[in-house]
């Protein structure tokens, strides 16, 4: 049997995560969004490790600021191109905090799965995230 995709409810489960989850910091909303089996290509698997990454990210920027630049999908696969502003508050990948703003760009493909996000395939600019921490430094 071959699975049902729901092509326009998976666009609002990334936007919600987006908007809800990682905007917010309400890691409560994890398990609604993210399957138990969640894994991505920098290795993070499951829910807790997905809601991990979002807590250390809005610790050391805790008034980051997802803005969604496009949104698309097809089948049970959702396409976003996102950016962020924030500001670097708190230590992160071993800078201490330097108080700078600071914006980041990327890409995500997300699968979806049983309404939940399965799988994702994220390119993300971390050279420019951390020239922008060196030259704070």
């Amino acid at each position: 049997m071959t699975p049902v995709n729901h092509p326009e409810q998976n666009l609002q489960l990334v936007r919600r995560l987006y908007e809800d989850c990682f905007n917010t910091g309400k890691l409560d909303l994890v398990p609604e969004m993210i399957a138990m089996d969640f894994s991505s290509n920098r290795g993070e698997h499951g829910q807790a490790e997905f809601a991990a990454n979002i807590a250390g990210l809005r610790k050391a920027f805790p008034d980051v600021r997802f803005v969604i630049e496009d949104l698309f999908g097809a089948a049970d696969r959702v396409a976003v191109r996102w950016s962020f502003t924030a500001t670097h508050s708190a230590p992160f990948a071993g800078f201490t905090a330097t108080g700078k703003a600071v914006t980041q760009q990327g890409n995500v493909i997300y699968r979806i799965m049983d309404g939940k996000i399965a799988q994702a395939w994220v390119q993300i600019d971390r050279l420019g995230l951390m020239q922008q921490l060196e030259r704070a430094n």
